[in-house]
């Protein structure tokens, strides 16, 4: 963290950065920096929530020209919280439920098979969601988009399948 020269290179390829903007890092570093600062700083009980705004796909680690390892240290402090238990008890239970139904790919194809069809045509008329349940965190303060129908495996064969179907 100390090599950091604050280039803001960070900043520019984090796509959670360029969706929300800075002031919703509630401090004086926002961005990927922000997110493992913040916690080393004021403790990780305020600011849990930073770390967890990561979508962990590396790319501020590739630009940074220090080259600090910043997805591992997001993934550490997310480690961290595990182990000392910060989440609520109902986050808990439903990462542990996600992980049982990821353990079993059929199940989880079939039921998002299920699922999406479903979401699409609920949000169909209007692109997104202004509310849902189980996503009231983000529905709280921004429109939860519509999926588009199909998940990306059904998509991937049918493309496949049109591939194969062409004349050469």
């Amino acid at each position: 963290m100390l090599d950091c020269i604050r280039c803001g290179a960070c900043l520019n390829h984090c796509p959670i950065y360029v969706a929300v903007g800075g002031h919703a890092y509630g401090s004086v570093y926002p961005g990927p920096m922000g997110s493992v600062l913040t916690p080393l700083l004021t403790s990780l009980e305020q600011s849990n929530a930073l770390p967890n705004a990561c979508t962990s796909c590396g790319r501020c680690a590739e630009v940074c020209p220090a080259n600090i390892p910043l997805p591992d240290l997001l993934r550490d402090l997310r480690q961290q919280e595990s182990l000392q238990q910060l989440n609520p008890p109902r986050w808990r239970r439903g990462l542990r439920l996600h992980a049982r139904l990821l353990a079993r790919p059929r199940l989880y194809r079939f039921l998002t098979g299920l699922l999406l069809p479903v979401l699409a045509r609920l949000g169909r008329r209007r692109g997104s969601f202004r509310r849902l349940p189980w996503a009231s965190g983000w529905t709280t303060h921004r429109d939860f988009p519509a999926p588009e129908g199909r998940t990306f495996m059904q998509q991937y064969q049918r493309r496949k399948s049109r591939a194969r179907a062409r004349p050469r």
